[in-house]
């Protein structure tokens, strides 16, 4: 049974003549453990679908589902509950507080859902020491790298122990050593950690980390890649497809 699906996703923001369709009857499934990129033109639609993914906004018709459950149908109490629990975000600009040190921006959010601090900070810890951390953890944001900041806001959106990760353009604040290490961190919270994890980006040598492709273009699926290990120069028959759907 698929983590993750969408039937028919359409999101229109407006009405009349200035109506604008961002999503169209977009359909995907997104298995447990599987790594999927998105990719697509700029203003494709690629931002709007990882927000109804995460529940973030609804959609104009079509449903969104998660282990079986839909999202539209949910109050809004139940549905924070579930982005609480189920799923984990990461952004491009890392968001995390000033004043607070690694170990508390990572423990951040199981300490606001009521997890006693002795346990929350235990569980902050082993996630900054799984990503190579552990001598960090007493530093503010200002003090780390952005790679390292990056890899503070997986392990916070991993700390609930989320079974969907969803990252919109996760290396688009970073150099490309950064970049590569956080796509192989993604990589490795889906193959290793179990996670399924849906990034969004533009760049053809971060999508090659992962194992699914999916193309949009206004607002549609208008292709699907599917990368095996053999398969030969990732990055650059992603780029070629990126240039014919651009065309």
């Amino acid at each position: 049974m698929a983590l993750i699906q969408t039937e028919n996703l359409t999101k229109v923001y407006g009405s009349g003549e200035t109506a604008v369709t961002a999503l169209n009857r977009v359909n995907l499934q997104v298995n447990p453990g599987e790594f999927v990129a998105v990719m697509g033109p700029s203003g494709c639609g690629k931002s709007t679908l990882l927000h109804l993914l995460g529940g973030l906004d609804r959609p104009t018709d079509g449903k969104v589902t998660i282990d079986g459950t839909a999202l539209a149908a949910m109050k809004d109490d139940d549905l924070a509950k579930l982005r609480r629990k189920r799923i984990g975000f990461v952004f491009q600009f890392y968001n995390l507080i000033p004043v607070l040190n690694a170990v508390e921006n990572t423990a951040l959010p199981i300490t606001l859902d009521g997890v006693p601090p002795v346990e929350s900070k235990k569980r902050a810890v082993e996630w900054l020491q799984k990503f190579g951390l552990g001598d960090r953890q007493g530093s503010r944001p200002d003090q780390l790298s952005g790679g390292q900041q990056q890899r503070v806001a997986i392990a916070r959106a991993l700390v609930a122990e989320p079974a969907l990760i969803l990252a919109d353009e996760p290396t688009g604040n970073l150099d490309t050593r950064a970049s590569d290490e956080i796509a192989a961190l993604l990589g490795k919270v889906s193959k290793e950690y179990g996670r399924a994890v849906v990034m969004v980006t533009h760049d053809p040598r971060i999508a090659a980390y992962a194992g699914r492709i999916i193309f949009l273009k206004d607002g549609a699926i208008v292709d699907e890649t599917v990368l095996e290990r053999k398969t030969g120069d990732k990055a650059k028959i992603l780029a070629d497809k990126m240039r014919a759907i651009g065309e």
